[in-house]
């Protein structure tokens, strides 16, 4: 039977410990959205002991540039970006408290090692599904950098959020796995 585990944010490390690639997720609580300019910022910040705009402990960040909401909605189309482009900037964060990532497309090596350092997971979301995924945030504000349009960092309510974890803090890798599955077929 497929598993599939309800969380709430801020993650703990008791959680992380028990999540383990390939597992489902349905995410509820506030998670942040940011790109590469304004992953840029943050780590320009912790490089200089200056505080963020946000409190990342326990947080998630899930690589997004949502479209501009419609009349009536919460946020437009909100599918998760390429995730390795925030590589350079990715290990800062998790040293500063950063307990998840949600994106799409696999991590570098020294990404992957810091996640295992300190216990942080990496979700995958579906691509292509953004405007089924907007559906999953239920609030969304600006909370930093409001001059970077669509790549400013929001604070963003959801609600069974889907993702499946890519790479869990004991070194698996899904997409690893599933091309080793399928060579084996």
């Amino acid at each position: 039977m497929e598993r599939i585990i309800s969380i709430e944010t801020p993650l703990t490390d008791e959680l992380i410990e028990t999540l383990k690639s390939g597992d489902r997720v349905l995410i509820s609580g506030i998670i942040y959205s940011a790109r590469d300019a304004a992953h840029k910022r943050l780590v320009e910040l912790i490089e200089k002991g200056e505080k963020l705009p946000l409190d990342i402990k326990g947080q998630i960040i899930y690589y997004v540039g949502p479209t501009p909401a419609r009349p009536g909605q919460v946020i437009g189309s909100a599918g998760p970006t390429t995730s390795y482009r925030m590589d350079p900037y990715t290990p800062a964060l998790l040293q500063t408290g950063l307990k998840g990532m949600i994106g799409k497309g696999s991590r570098g090596g020294e990404v992957i090692e810091t996640m295992k350092i300190y216990k942080a997971v990496y979700f995958a979301a579906t691509g292509g599904a953004g405007a089924l995924i907007s559906g999953k945030i239920i609030k969304s504000e600006i909370v930093a950098y409001e001059d970077l349009g669509t790549e400013a960092i929001r604070k963003m309510e959801v609600k069974d959020f889907p993702a499946i974890v890519v790479n869990d803090i004991y070194g698996n890798d899904l997409y690893k796995q599933g091309i080793k599955t399928y060579q084996e077929v």
